[in-house]
């Protein structure tokens, strides 16, 4: 168990609220470093966590704030969203990222950074696999559901 995880998925869990619903217009996935992301999304991230592994800053205040995290590796990504689907919640996955945040930060992210906006079930039911997360998709990973 990697304990760096399990402390992005408790402080992420801090912000949940709501569900994450598709816009109209979604650009191209973004790519890039924490503060390449951060600058795409209008942020001045506020780092919290600042470790080889896992980048990760809160952005925005009141409502409207979110967290904003980076990975080194997929499998570091999948393994972070694995944990965190036992808290449940709304999430906007792109290549080695995902931001964490209310259904209005999240649709409003996903106008800037593109990305999966995908829903874990809290305290779900049956075992939590192991499916990883493939480089275009989620689809096949047990726990969430794309939209």
């Amino acid at each position: 168990m990697r304990p760096i995880w399990v402390i992005g998925a408790m402080v992420s869990l801090a912000v949940l609220t709501g569900c994450g619903s598709g816009g109209d217009s979604v650009p191209k996935t973004a790519t890039g470093s924490l503060e390449q992301l951060a600058a795409k999304a209008k942020c001045r991230p506020d780092i919290q966590t600042d470790a080889d592994e896992l980048r990760q800053a809160t952005c925005g205040d009141g409502r409207d704030r979110y967290i904003l995290a980076t990975f080194a590796t997929d499998r570091g990504q999948a393994e972070w969203l694995d944990q965190a689907d036992d808290y449940g919640g709304t999430y906007l996955v792109g290549r080695r990222w995902i931001a964490v945040g209310d259904d209005k930060a999240v649709t409003a992210l996903r106008g800037r950074l593109g990305g999966t906006v995908e829903k874990s079930s809290s305290h779900h039911m049956g075992s939590s696999g192991g499916g990883g997360h493939e480089a275009d998709g989620h689809s096949g990973h047990n726990g969430h559901r794309a939209s």
